[in-house]
C-alpha cells in the first residue's frame, strides 16, 4: 500500500497506540496527541495523520479539550497493510 511506504515508524507507533485506546487529541484544527497521557514527541506526524484522515476524534469537545481519539477506515486499513519489503 503507497499510503503506508510514506508513513514513518513513528507514525505507525503513533496509530498503534491509537488502535489500543492510550491516546488522546485536542479538539483543534492542529489536534495535538497524547500517549499515555504524555504529549507526543512529533506534532508535527499527529496534524499529519489527523489531516491524513487516518484519526479523528472518538466524540466532539470544546476548542483545546482533551478528548479520546479513534482511528478511522483509513487507519485501520493502513494498520492492516503487510509492511513493505525494503
Amino acid at each position: 500500500m503507497e499510503q503506508r511506504r510514506n508513513l514513518s515508524r513513528r507514525a505507525m507507533a503513533m496509530l498503534r497506540a491509537v488502535s489500543a485506546g492510550r491516546a488522546e487529541m485536542t479538539c483543534s484544527s492542529e489536534p495535538d496527541l497524547f500517549i499515555d497521557g504524555l504529549p507526543c514527541c512529533d506534532q508535527v506526524t499527529a496534524h499529519l495523520l489527523a489531516h491524513a484522515g487516518f484519526v479523528c476524534p472518538s466524540r466532539p469537545g470544546l476548542l483545546g479539550q482533551r478528548v479520546g481519539v479513534r482511528l478511522t477506515e483509513a487507519g485501520r486499513e493502513i494498520l492492516a497493510a503487510p509492511p513493505e519489503a525494503a
